[in-house]
């Protein structure tokens, strides 16, 4: 019997939905951002990356769209040397400004502007240079099959990427279903997995809740603010969500201390967190094996 799961070109249908899809995230784009992000503690959901990733003790590590640092720093710390490669200039600024907080780290972490669609054993990063790659969060590319490529290429031993696996992280899914929006959930990381054993590899996948709390100083801010989810068709329902915020917005004990990407928080909060679930995906490096393709 055919098998469709099988004979599909998974990669073939990644570069389709791209098309889909709203214009690429760029260097730009982050580069605005970047000042958002100056993290000063470990996040929960770095150290759950962190204990599934199950690195060695002195194993070396690429850390592919490492933004401003959540993880080459805390790696860094825990005496791994660590490449540290993002797209955008000012995020390795930034994270340079997280080695200078930290201090002690500077013979630990380098830095490098590197594109998932850059050459990169011209820049730098050559076969089996790493013992582990880890993309968290940042696998942004047309080419998903060659991106995966090159992390396997680069590892010497293992490779973790993570991939979202609901709604959107810009998305609080509590509050589009109660608003009665419609929400899409998010499947990037099934076309991983089957590119991954198309490949000849064996991934395992685990999965990761991160919690957050949105924080905002007045009804009309946190409109604002929540506003930007209502996309795809649910614009209409911004009375919904003044109504929603209005009856769910308390106040928030810890308004102006730092929040996890190092802003003040807001006087405000939500009365629940907003959860996002994300697949963690790992695979060893040896040599693949052919995949079994039944009958």
């Amino acid at each position: 019997m055919r098998s469709l799961l099988l004979e599909t070109d998974w990669n073939e249908e990644w570069m389709r939905r791209q098309e889909l899809r709203r214009t690429p995230d760029d260097p730009a784009q982050w580069d605005a951002r970047a000042r958002h992000f100056r993290p000063r503690e470990t996040h929960p959901y770095a150290q759950d990356f962190l204990a599934l990733a199950d690195i060695r003790p002195q194993e070396s590590v690429l850390d592919m769209g490492c933004g401003a640092g959540s993880l080459a720093i805390p790696l860094a710390q825990a005496g791994h040397n660590v490449v540290a490669a993002d797209f955008s200039s000012r995020m390795l600024e930034t994270l340079q400004e997280g080695i200078r907080y930290y201090g002690g780290l500077d013979d630990r972490i380098d830095t490098l502007q590197l594109a998932w669609d850059d050459d990169w054993e011209a820049a730098g990063i050559a076969p089996r240079s790493v013992d582990v790659a880890i993309a968290s969060r940042s696998i942004a590319t047309r080419d998903l099959k060659a991106a995966l490529t090159k992390l396997t290429v680069a590892a010497r031993r293992r490779c973790c990427i993570t991939l979202i696996a609901g709604a959107s992280p810009h998305l609080d899914e509590h509050i589009m279903r109660a608003i009665g929006a419609s929400v899409t959930r998010g499947t990037d990381y099934i076309y991983a997995f089957n590119i991954l054993v198309g490949m000849g590899l064996r991934p395992e996948v685990s999965y990761i809740d991160s919690p957050r709390r949105d924080t905002f100083d007045s009804l009309e801010d946190g409109v604002a603010d929540f506003a930007r989810m209502l996309e795809d068709g649910n614009e209409h329902r911004v009375d919904e969500l003044r109504s929603y915020l209005a009856q769910h917005m308390v106040d928030n004990p810890h308004a102006g201390e730092p929040g996890s990407k190092g802003r003040p928080q807001g006087r405000y909060m939500l009365d629940h967190e907003r959860i996002t679930r994300w697949a963690f995906i790992a695979w060893s490096t040896g040599e693949p094996e052919p995949p079994e393709l039944q009958p």
